[in-house]
């Protein structure tokens, strides 16, 4: 998501549309996630050492920001901006050498955390 910021997109004089990256509502959601995404993924390496309740706060911060992302990942496929499709287009390729699409990412991603949740539960 780094690239996000360095990304520009000209289009020919007279267009007169924004390109997507230019956006300051796509860049500032692309840094929050991004720092959100990183923040998380920190906290998660003591998430064994959470009590009770912070497993529960850190599962629904995790739900919350894969909201965000399947939000934000929907503008791209939306847009038809060509770095934007060309981004969801590397998304899928990268994942793809994975065996996933965005799809099964985020399925995946839920099932995950259901699972956390259901752990969560048997503890009580």
């Amino acid at each position: 998501m780094s690239r996000i910021a360095n990304t520009s997109t000209h289009y020919p004089s007279g267009a007169g549309a924004m390109a997507f990256f230019e956006s300051e509502i796509v860049q500032d959601e692309a840094k929050r996630l991004f720092g959100d995404y990183q923040s998380l993924m920190q906290l998660g390496g003591e998430y064994g050492k959470f009590d009770r309740e912070g497993k529960k706060l850190y599962i629904e911060r995790m739900e919350e920001m894969m909201d965000r992302y399947r939000v934000f990942m929907k503008r791209f496929e939306l847009s038809e901006d060509f770095q934007a499709k060309l981004t969801v287009e590397q998304l899928r390729t990268q994942l793809g050498q994975f065996g996933l699409t965005p799809e099964t990412m985020f399925v995946q991603m839920n099932q995950t955390l259901e699972r956390m949740k259901s752990q969560l539960d048997q503890q009580v």
